[in-house]
């Protein structure tokens, strides 16, 4: 009887170890589908590098005529990029072409087209500049031909009286060699190496204030310039008056190109070329007609 009780805890105990080896051992069977476990953390994409912001400094040199135009390009252009300057030195159309050349500026400003003797410049044309006749306010005269003009400037009409005006001596106001100003005028009156001038004068401000202090004076000066001027009148030249809309159509004689002179097979700063490329752009129009010249962008 002893010995059927020991077996029976025997077994008993046993049954109970197999029991327990068996749950220990069991594990649930991994899912195929499952994506492997990881412990390394999970990282994010780079963001993409924002364009550096422009730097440096640009330097633009040449025609007086063009002051307004690229004065007010710099200063929106410097608005839009703190970190460059542009800057401006209005020496006259020969002198910034030269300066080109030389390297001494980034961008020249010529107020007419490129000579075939100056070779190794590309002119690009910004705007479109009309060149008012100008006379003193109290002056009778209103409309003239470009004969006219021309026989004035070549002292051939030598008085007003000639001309409908007063019993007035003709005084001739121009600009001097190598101005783009008076480049344009001649180019386009046919009176060039023959002016006869009684003032020559190295700014397109020193001619309108010539003219306005003298009642017998005649001159020629940049559209932009001498829209809001006291003192002066613009004639009308064909009949037409001198406006951007008559400019842009071609209806108006005396006109003449505002042109961005480089250096051909040289490369522009990085702060230059950004600044060429906002002035020709169509994005500059609204500033340029503010500036009283005729957008080349189209």
């Amino acid at each position: 009887m002893k010995t059927k009780r020991i077996i029976a805890l025997a077994v008993a105990a046993v049954l109970t170890l197999a029991l327990l080896a068996g749950c220990g051992a069991a594990a649930p069977a991994a899912d195929p589908t499952a994506a492997p476990a990881t412990d390394a953390p999970a990282t994010e994409a780079p963001a993409s590098e924002a364009p550096a912001a422009l730097s440096g400094s640009v330097s633009t040199n040449g025609s007086t005529s063009m002051e307004k135009v690229i004065n007010i390009l710099a200063e929106q252009f410097m608005l839009d990029n703190p970190g460059v300057s542009v800057t401006y030195d209005p020496t006259g159309s020969g002198t910034g072409i030269e300066s080109t050349r030389t390297g001494s500026c980034d961008i020249g400003l010529a107020s007419r087209a490129l000579k075939t003797s100056e070779t190794g410049l590309t002119g690009t044309i910004v705007a479109l500049d009309g060149i008012a006749i100008i006379v003193n306010k109290d002056c009778p005269v209103e409309d003239l031909t470009i004969e006219q003009i021309a026989s004035i400037f070549k002292g051939e009409i030598k008085n007003w009286n000639e001309l409908g005006g007063k019993d007035l001596e003709i005084s001739c106001v121009g600009r001097e060699s190598g101005s783009g100003t008076r480049d344009g005028f001649e180019s386009v009156t046919g009176t060039s190496d023959a002016c006869v001038l009684a003032q020559e004068l190295t700014s397109t401000g020193a001619v309108i204030s010539a003219v306005a202090a003298n009642p017998n004076a005649i001159g020629y000066a940049s559209l932009s310039a001498v829209e809001g001027q006291d003192g002066i009148k613009a004639l009308k030249v064909n009949g037409v008056d001198c406006s951007e809309e008559t400019v842009l159509d071609g209806t108006y004689a005396v006109q003449r190109p505002f042109v961005l002179v480089t250096r051909e097979g040289e490369t522009l700063s990085p702060a230059a070329q950004a600044f060429f490329d906002y002035a020709t752009s169509t994005a500059a129009n609204d500033l340029i007609r503010q500036a009283g010249a005729v957008p080349a962008a189209k």
